[in-house]
């Protein structure tokens, strides 16, 4: 998920799931279900308590953990996210919600923020507090361990961060932080027990209790009547491993799952509004586009680049990569999402405009190497349209697909041009991880200074609409020469049995109400 989140990690491992059969898990009675927006036509939008909802995930063997911190997989997200909770999720847009967290404040420097917590119990009977969260972030930033928030807490001095009541936290940063709230929202930044060691019998304060887990087949949660946010409607909620997408779609339609995670635009375009399942499209979810490297010829300069921008027929590529299930993209990440800069002109395949850019630039008779892999929905598809498209403008493109278990590890470095992707995050959080000097997934390899002292200003202002401008300011440049093609953002699709209720439409993966369960019911 990150970097996930999110960094492309989460979506990267969810896509890499190994083909695999549906476990005997699968083989219990059916039940059905609906989404969220339909619920009011046929139950009066009226919850309903009871039951078990089976939820099918890609899964990733042994190496599935209800550890929250070291959560990879879509289906270890999903996990955690019913046992557990964090101080702040995002939202659709993905602005920071509150979550255990009830408010967060700042002193005049922005390098102070004070968070006070809701009243929430343990799964076990005991409060959570301000200790639990400073534990917790310190386990996260172990540098002897790799867990998935580490990144995102960086700016946080945890040292001389601490607990100014039972319920309060007083978070000191090494610098002026105004989004400081992304932090709490982070990917896998969940709030866990003082002292816990192990997550063989987890213990959250999430929506449901632990009751099993088998790694790799299923896992068994069962409603906690004392959750902070409402009883969920469900009894039980069970997870359960299909790796290949073809079993998920078939569990679900033989009635052993009532959801059904990572369908493919085949699969929806084949049952959408033929009455045997709900499909939820979940859009925004994730930016589709190529990197190019900005230190090395012949992206080094910056009429190159922008050919390239023009060479993108991006309808083309929405609809041939991603079977039409996703909407064009503009060169910047988070169409959207808060900050945004929507009213940039869109920009559209002009040939005529490329070929005068790579004549400028001596580089009419251009050869590159666009690096790609299977290692996502859409990769290798759209590289062959887009060698295609290049033609058209004189440039020969040579595709070289690459291992997809180092892929990302590959493309980071080497390499000119790479197909790439990206899950939701806030735009400040793509900014700050892939677009500084120092930002440890520079896959463009964007090195500047005065770039990253806009970075700094922003985070050292207060005033939303000061820093909305600054903001805008960054992708008016990144959009003129920056090193995404932005092609496409696909959407996430979702499958549901008839009866299910509560699913939320509207939810990028790695938001809030992406495989939020407690507030989903059977009708």
């Amino acid at each position: 998920m990150h970097d996930p989140h999110l960094h492309p990690g989460l979506r990267r491992r969810a896509f890499l799931a190994a083909a695999g059969a549906v476990t005997a898990a699968l083989a219990l009675t059916a039940c059905g279900s609906s989404p969220a927006d339909r619920a009011g036509a046929d139950n009066g939008g009226k919850p309903r308590r009871g039951g078990r909802l089976r939820a099918a995930f890609a899964g990733g063997g042994a190496a599935e953990t209800l550890d929250p911190h070291l959560s990879n997989l879509f289906a270890d997200a999903a996990r955690a996210k019913a046992l557990f909770d964090k101080l702040a999720d995002f939202g659709s847009d993905m602005t920071p919600r509150p979550r255990l967290a009830t408010r967060w404040e700042p002193n005049a420097a922005l390098d102070r923020w004070t968070v006070t917590l809701r009243d929430a119990v343990f799964h076990d009977g005991r409060p959570v507090t301000a200790e639990d969260v400073l534990f917790s972030y310190r386990r996260i930033a172990d540098p002897e361990k790799t867990y998935r928030a580490k990144a995102s807490l960086e700016p946080v001095d945890l040292d001389a961060s601490r607990a100014t009541g039972a319920r309060t936290v007083e978070f000191r940063l090494k610098r002026p932080t105004a989004e400081f709230p992304n932090i709490l929202a982070s990917f896998g930044a969940y709030i866990v027990p003082e002292d816990t060691g192990k997550f063989d019998k987890p213990v959250g304060s999430g929506p449901f209790r632990f009751v099993s887990f088998a790694p790799g087949r299923s896992a068994l949660f069962r409603r906690n009547d004392a959750y902070w946010g409402g009883a969920p409607h469900l009894d039980e909620l069970e997870f359960v491993v299909a790796n290949e997408e073809s079993a998920r779609a078939g569990a679900l339609l033989g009635g052993q799952v009532e959801y059904a995670h990572e369908l493919n635009p085949a699969t929806a375009r084949a049952h959408e509004g033929k009455g045997r399942i709900e499909i939820v499209r979940l859009r925004n979810s994730a930016m589709q586009g190529f990197v190019m490297k900005t230190d090395r010829p012949p992206f080094d300069d910056p009429r190159v680049r922008e050919a390239f921008f023009l060479i993108a027929d991006r309808k083309e590529l929405v609809d041939g990569a991603l079977s039409g299930a996703g909407e064009i993209g503009n060169d910047l990440f988070g169409k959207g999402y808060a900050h945004y800069a929507a009213g940039l002109p869109q920009r559209t395949q002009d040939l005529d405009r490329a070929r005068h850019l790579l004549r400028q630039a001596g580089a009419g008779d251009l050869r590159v190497t666009l690096d790609t892999s299977p290692v996502a929905a859409g990769f290798t598809e759209a590289a062959g349209i887009f060698r295609d498209q290049a033609k058209k403008a004189g440039v020969t493109i040579d595709v070289r697909t690459g291992n997809k278990d180092s892929y990302w590890k590959d493309i980071l470095d080497s390499g000119t041009l790479a197909s790439y992707r990206s899950g939701a995050m806030p735009i400040e959080s793509h900014i700050s991880q892939r677009l500084l000097t120092d930002s440890t997934t520079n896959a463009t390899h964007w090195r500047h200074k005065d770039f990253d002292a806009l970075y700094q200003r922003l985070q050292s202002t207060k005033d939303l609409s000061e820093r909305n401008g600054l903001y805008e300011r960054m992708q008016r440049r990144l959009h003129a020469e920056g090193g995404f093609l932005v092609w496409g953002f696909a959407d996430w699709i979702v499958g549901t049995g008839r009866r299910v209720r509560g699913v939320a439409p509207d939810a990028p993966a790695n938001t809030l109400d992406w495989a939020r369960f407690d507030t989903v019911w059977l009708a």
